[in-house]
């Protein structure tokens, strides 16, 4: 967790934006940008300790999807009744950076516990979004697990690289503030 007000707003304003930029179809595709979304609940996690922004990105992504799907032509394919099971997604992934936020320390020992915490809390987004949406969406006629378990292997390992993708470029950032830290106060 980041104390200093700068930095929280920052890092707030980086995360709100890096979502505009990569979340649907909305500017992704023209940047060729995987979306950030569910990285993104993830640091807000791991950086804020206040709910508050967790709402405040919720918020963002319903309006961004608002303004897609009502003003840009997006297809409402994926607006239905299973729309809200992005809540528990979103929260699943907020959670896990809450967690980790308590757990982290600064070292190479740190990354196992962040890449188990980062695997499980993807999988819970994936089953909440893609269950919700298979199961409960009213756009599939008959469902079944066994066509639900072959639907998640396609479409999970799109979702796994685009969140690991955002985390790696994360945990970069992450480490070189953290370095320069270090390092000034050394030179101090």
């Amino acid at each position: 967790m980041i104390s200093d007000n700068r930095k929280q707003i920052a890092i707030g304003a980086t995360l709100a934006l890096l979502t505009v930029a990569t979340h649907g179809h909305h500017y992704a595709s023209a940047l060729n940008l995987p979306p950030a979304t569910w990285a993104v609940f993830f640091l807000a996690g791991f950086y804020f300790r206040s709910a508050r922004m967790f709402a405040a990105l919720l918020v963002e992504v319903v309006i961004l999807d608002y303004l897609a799907t009502n003003i840009g032509g997006v297809s409402h394919y994926c607006i239905s009744p299973a729309y809200g099971f992005l809540l528990p997604a979103y929260g699943s992934l907020w959670l896990a950076g809450r967690a980790m936020a308590s757990r982290v320390s600064f070292s190479l020992t740190a990354l196992p516990v962040l890449g188990a915490s980062m695997a499980v809390s993807v999988t819970l987004a994936e089953m909440f979004t893609s269950g919700g949406f298979y199961f409960f969406s009213g756009r599939f006629a008959d469902t079944s697990l066994p066509e639900f378990g072959s639907r998640l292997l396609q479409y999970f390992p799109q979702s796994l690289a685009s969140f690991s993708f955002w985390m790696v470029i994360a945990l970069v950032v992450h480490v070189a503030f953290g370095l320069s830290q270090t390092n000034r106060h050394l030179n101090a």
